[in-house]
C-alpha cells in the first residue's frame, strides 16, 4: 500500500507579517537548545526537555522523515531567513491543518507566534485548499490563548483533548479559524 503524496514541498520558504519561514537547516542544530530548552517549553509543549544538541539533531531528523509522509511540516521563524527565533508547525489533523508554534524565550513579546501562525494559515488556506486551521490550547496557556484570538481565532464546540504528557494531565480546547 503507497501512501499519498505529501502536500508539503521538500524545500519550502514563506514570507509575509515582516517574517520569513523556512526551512530548519543543519546550521540551525546550534541554535535550537537556546530557543527549545527552557521550562515553558517544556510545559505547554511535547518537545523533550532537556532540549540539547542531541534532541536537536533528533527534530531535524524526524521533521524530515515526517515532512516526506507528508504528516507535519516545521519551519524556524526568522525576521530576514537568518538567525530563527522560533518554530511554526503545520500538521495534517482530520479537523482540518493544524498549527502550532514555540518562540525562543528571548525573542518573546514581538508578535512572532501571532504573525507566524498568520503567514502559516494563509498558506494553508491558498496553496493547500485547507477549509479550516486548528490550534490546540491549553485553556490556561494565557499567552497561546492570545495568540488565538489575536489571530481571528474561534473557540470551537468540539469536546476537550484529554490526555497525559510527560506525566502530567492535559485538556486542549480546539480553537478554529475557517478559509477567508
Amino acid at each position: 500500500m503507497s501512501s499519498p503524496a505529501s502536500p508539503f514541498p521538500t524545500r519550502i520558504e514563506l514570507t509575509g507579517e515582516g517574517l520569513v519561514l523556512r526551512d530548519w537547516t543543519e546550521a540551525d542544530v546550534a541554535a535550537m537548545p537556546a530557543l527549545f530548552d527552557h521550562p515553558d517549553i517544556a510545559y505547554w509543549t511535547p518537545l523533550v526537555s532537556p532540549f540539547d544538541e542531541a534532541a536537536a539533531r533528533a527534530r531535524l531528523g524526524r521533521d524530515r522523515q515526517m515532512r516526506a509522509e507528508g504528516s507535519v511540516m516545521l519551519l524556524a521563524i526568522t525576521l530576514d531567513g537568518g538567525a530563527p527565533l522560533g518554530e511554526v508547525m503545520l500538521r495534517r489533523a482530520p479537523e482540518g491543518m493544524e498549527i502550532g508554534y514555540a518562540v525562543g524565550p528571548a525573542h518573546r513579546g514581538q508578535g512572532l507566534a501571532a504573525r507566524a501562525v498568520r503567514v502559516i494559515a494563509a498558506y494553508a488556506f491558498e496553496q493547500l485548499g485547507a477549509q479550516q486551521v486548528i490550534l490546540e490550547v491549553e485553556a490556561e496557556n494565557t499567552a497561546s490563548v492570545a495568540v488565538a484570538t489575536r489571530t481571528g481565532f474561534g473557540l470551537l464546540d468540539v469536546p476537550l483533548i484529554k490526555g497525559e504528557e510527560k506525566g502530567r494531565p492535559f485538556a486542549l480546547q480546539t480553537w478554529g479559524l475557517n478559509r477567508p
